[in-house]
Parts: C-alpha cells; sequence; structure tokens
C-alpha cells in the first residue's frame, strides 16, 4: 500500500477517533457500571427481603425487576452519548408499555393483588381458608393466582383480585381454634354427674389445651334432652382429631356410666271419648 493511501486512511480515520472514541468509552464505561450497580444494588433489595422474610418468588421477581430497572437506565444514558434523544426513546416505551398496561388489565390486577398477599400474607400455604364458595387448604400463592386443594382434594385456582376483592376466611389463621360439640342427656339423669363426665374427657385427651380453658356448660332444656354445650381448644392441625375423638368418647363415657343420651320421642295421650 502506497503511503498517500495510508495517510489518506489516516487522516480519515484520526477524525472520527478524535469524534466518536470518547463517546464510545463513555458509553461502555456506562454500561460496566450499570452492570456492576445493578448486581450491588440487587444484592441489597435480596438481603433487605430475606430479613424481612418475604417470599421466595416475590424477593426474586423484585430483584430482577431492580437490575432490569438499573441496566434500562444505564443503557439510556449510554445512548444519550451518541446523541440520541433519549427523551423521544423514553416517551415511546411509555407509549409502549401503556398500551400493553391495557391489553394485560386483567393479569396486572391479578399481579398486583399477588403482590399486596405476599408482602401483607393475610394467607400463607398450609392455611385453611374459605373463599368464593371454596373451602380448601393453600398450595401456593403465585403473583397471578392462589391454588387451593379443598377438602376432598380438588384443585381450586383462584385468580388474585377476585381472592383480595372477596371476603377471605382465614380458618386456622390464629393457630388455635375452639372446638363446638353439643352432647345430650335424658332428664332423669343428674346433670352434674354429666358435666364432670364431659370435663374428665376433655382433661384426658391429649390435644386438647389447657388454655384456653375448656368449657361445659348446660345450654339447653330441649324437648327430649338436656344439652351441654362441650368447648374444648386445640392447634388449628388437630381439629378434626379432637372433633372426632372426643364426640366418640362422649358415647364411650356416657354408656359405662348408665348416662343416657335419649332419642327424640313424644308422650300421646288417649282420652275415651264420652257415649
Amino acid at each position: 500500500m502506497e503511503p498517500d493511501t495510508l495517510e489518506r486512511i489516516w487522516a480519515s480515520v484520526v477524525p472520527f477517533v478524535a469524534q466518536y472514541g470518547l463517546q464510545v468509552i463513555g458509553a461502555v464505561v456506562i454500561l460496566v457500571i450499570g452492570r456492576i450497580g445493578s448486581n450491588i444494588v440487587g444484592g441489597v433489595v435480596e438481603r433487605g427481603l430475606r430479613k424481612a422474610n418475604a417470599d421466595p418468588s416475590l424477593r426474586g421477581f423484585l430483584v430482577n425487576m431492580t437490575k432490569i430497572a438499573i441496566l434500562a437506565f444505564a443503557v439510556i444514558a449510554a445512548l444519550s452519548k451518541f446523541g440520541v434523544q433519549t427523551t423521544s426513546f423514553v416517551a415511546v416505551l411509555g407509549a409502549a408499555g401503556f398500551a400493553v398496561g391495557l391489553a394485560l388489565q386483567g393479569s396486572l390486577s391479578n399481579f398486583a393483588a399477588g403482590v399486596m398477599i405476599l408482602i401483607f400474607r393475610p394467607i400463607q400455604v398450609g392455611d385453611l381458608i374459605e373463599s368464593n364458595g371454596h373451602l380448601g387448604f393453600v398450595k401456593e400463592v403465585g403473583l397471578f393466582v392462589t391454588t387451593l386443594a379443598t377438602l376432598d382434594n380438588q384443585k381450586v385456582i383462584i385468580p388474585n383480585a377476585t381472592l383480595t376483592g372477596g371476603i377471605i376466611n382465614n380458618v386456622n389463621g390464629y393457630g388455635v381454634r375452639r372446638v363446638d360439640l353439643t352432647a345430650g342427656i335424658s332428664y332423669g339423669d343428674e346433670m352434674s354427674k354429666a358435666k364432670d363426665i364431659l370435663l374428665g374427657i376433655l382433661r384426658d385427651h391429649p390435644k386438647v389445651l389447657a388454655e384456653p380453658a375448656p368449657s361445659v356448660a348446660v345450654s339447653e332444656l330441649g324437648d327430649s334432652s338436656v344439652n351441654f354445650v362441650v368447648r374444648p381448644w386445640c392447634n388449628a392441625a388437630d381439629y378434626w382429631d379432637v372433633y372426632f375423638d372426643v364426640t366418640q368418647s362422649i358415647k364411650e363415657r356416657f354408656d359405662a356410666q348408665g348416662v343416657k343420651i335419649p332419642f327424640p320421642q313424644r308422650d300421646v295421650h288417649l282420652f275415651q271419648a264420652a257415649k
């Protein structure tokens, strides 16, 4: 290659490098700083969410969104180094985001409701809840839907916006539940004896809590029986064990100690008509 050719190439390259070299270097530096900054800030956010015991799915989503936001800012700043009108670029992105938001309005409302559930935790995995006519155990709380397993093991998927838009009955949300039972005795039996038997059943059951104290009281003088309310307290997970065990024990103890459980009956009086 002739010297004059090299000189012409060099003469054209030098102005280009002088004009755009520093811009390219500045853009690269901005992107590198943005990458490093996104990792640092993402790590800070993740540690904060871990300390707050945030849900893993919510934690991962927020960390990723933080990193993406910082990287997007870095890309826009790098483009501005080349004279790109970032104002119009941001406006286009905003308009596109608005259009997508309108198209995904229902999904976004479910997403927002899912975030609120994961932050405030009105329900958690394992809770027995009743909502929108469905009773079941929470199997999964996602960003868009919540999955329940009904008592007969059916899978129910409820959109989060529907879930939070109605009443949620968290059956075992407080960890302790009261079991409400009724026991009837005949009018010929001693009420004090029956009450002692019922209290003894509750004291003997290993899953009945001492505090709050169980209660037994006469609630009704029925047509055929004197009815007692039997109200033990137990851990939410033991509810059905206590319910079934105490019901069976009432029948067995009453039979063993001669206390009768009456069935509905009527006294019929016959009068002879006068001739």
